[in-house]
């Protein structure tokens, strides 16, 4: 860490972290969304159970003669298994989706089976072909650019709509807590249908037929005209990762797979190995500042697990090189190229920001996520 870097007083964020700004008191303007976000939606207080209530009513009424009046994607992971119960806990009648990049582990595979097993809740399941795949994150590999996982991000946010449509549902729930996890800065990391395809066709082997591309005018389609809302129930009600994961495992014997977002091998890998090595980021520290800000850690002891080195397995090292095709001496030939970002590539980035004061009454409208509303329609410094 350099001298001169300033640590957040409440977090573990520091000067180095994209577009951050601190207070006199030294709070980081990350931070200070936290508690704007939770002023606005109420969350976990008298004012957010009344939203989510208000929401649910509108649900039920839309979805009236429907077999399912919500869709919901789900992982295999906490927040997502637990989504569904809580859907069921209000009356709701779901509809899993499920986007299978092929690189699922075994344990989220089953975690799956178990929740919709002990729900009753039918799964609609998108299978990219498993070569297709592959070769999109191959060309990511190749680019050099930290977003190896994010072709699943967009493709399941596609498919999520896509189900939606083809059952005439208005709602889709996602499992996303601001409390839990922050609102990521862009930063080095960036994504969207142009960017997936513009990388894919320098640096790919294999036509994309099958993978459920995301364009500008498909993410139109769906909220302006499809006016399908995204609705995010944790940033209303009072959402505690530990206690979900408690009750999961109590319920119907589901599995943790060992933290955030490792229910994916691919992400695993990008996330233990591929970010930190070749990119210097570490994401813990998202994780590891909603603890701070929710005094369920000391600052002090997660800006020391924060300065450990992530666990690298092995393993997934060999996983990751076989199953995209490569000798060892490839992977760390390409491993030692400089890295590049999105910002050298066509996105749709201006655009997103020129459409501003549109994207924010969407997002008001829960139409679009209001964290990509905060994340993407903003100018971005690429300097750091």
């Amino acid at each position: 860490m350099n001298k001169s870097t300033i640590t957040c007083s409440r977090c573990i964020y520091d000067s180095e972290v994209p577009g951050i700004a601190f207070d006199s008191f030294g709070v980081c303007n990350y931070c200070q969304q936290v508690v704007d976000l939770i002023a606005e939606y109420g969350t976990g207080n008298k004012k957010g159970m009344e939203k989510w209530l208000a929401i649910i009513s509108e649900i039920k009424r839309k979805g009236k003669g429907r077999k399912y009046d919500c869709v919901i994607g789900v992982s295999g992971g906490t927040d997502s298994s637990y989504m569904v119960y809580l859907a069921k806990q209000y009356g709701l009648r779901p509809l899993a989706v499920h986007y299978d990049d092929t690189w699922n582990s075994a344990v989220a595979s089953e975690n799956i089976r178990k929740v919709l097993s002990d729900t009753e809740v039918d799964l609609y399941t998108y299978v990219v072909d498993n070569e297709e795949s592959n070769d999109i994150f191959r060309s990511f590999f190749y680019a050099s650019v930290p977003e190896l996982g994010t072709p699943t991000d967009l493709a399941l946010a596609e498919v999520l709509y896509r189900a939606a449509k083809e059952h005439g549902v208005k709602y889709v729930l996602e499992g996303h807590s601001f409390i839990e996890e922050g609102v990521s800065p862009i930063g080095k990391n960036y994504f969207d249908g142009k960017y997936i395809a513009e990388i894919h066709r320098r640096f790919g082997r294999v036509r994309m037929k099958t993978y459920p591309l995301m364009t500008f005018i498909q993410f139109m389609r769906w909220t302006l005209f499809g006016r399908i809302q995204k609705i995010r129930p944790y940033w209303y009600l009072q959402y505690s990762k530990e206690e979900a994961r408690g009750f999961l495992q109590d319920t119907c014997d589901w599995t943790y797979y060992g933290g955030h977002h490792l229910e994916n091998r691919l992400v695993a890998y990008s996330i233990s190995t591929y970010l930190p090595t070749k990119f210097g980021l570490d994401y813990r520290n998202l994780v590891l500042s909603a603890l701070c800000r929710q005094g369920k850690m000391d600052r002090d002891e997660a800006m020391a697990e924060y300065a450990r080195p992530p666990a690298s397995d092995p393993e997934l090292i060999d996983y990751f090189i076989r199953r995209l095709g490569m000798t060892r001496e490839e992977y760390e030939s390409v491993m030692k190229k400089p890295p590049t970002f999105w910002w050298s590539y066509p996105t749709y980035k201006k655009r997103f920001e020129m459409l501003r004061p549109m994207f924010r009454i969407l997002a008001k409208a829960n139409i679009v996520p209001m964290s990509f509303y905060l994340k993407y329609c903003f100018p971005v410094d690429t300097t750091k």
